[in-house]
């Protein structure tokens, strides 16, 4: 859908581009973690550890992680990105 409005914003005048986030340690994400580790006798961060491992991935994300990324497609230096979608996901995805 991104490229699909990127196509018309270069008309308009306008960026279009996405995110695409992985598993990030949101307040939702903290309780499931909390709730897997009560279930499975672990530690939050043991479970932690675990979901990330599981995923693929060396941590979970974090809140800043994806800010960080939408500050860089904002500011001047992506002025020439339009129609992407940025995976920001740790490497939890191994295709294209």
């Amino acid at each position: 859908m991104a490229k699909a409005f990127a196509e018309q914003g270069i008309v308009d005048g306008v960026q279009v581009n996405s995110i695409l986030p992985g598993p990030v340690m949101t307040d939702r994400r903290h309780r499931l973690i909390a709730r897997y580790a009560a279930a499975h006798a672990l530690s939050p961060h043991e479970a932690e550890t675990h979901y990330a491992n599981s995923a693929g991935i060396a941590r979970l994300g974090q809140p800043e992680d994806i800010a960080n990324t939408v500050a860089f497609l904002v500011s001047p230096a992506a002025r020439w990105l339009t129609g992407a979608a940025l995976r920001i996901d740790g490497g939890e995805v191994k295709s294209l």
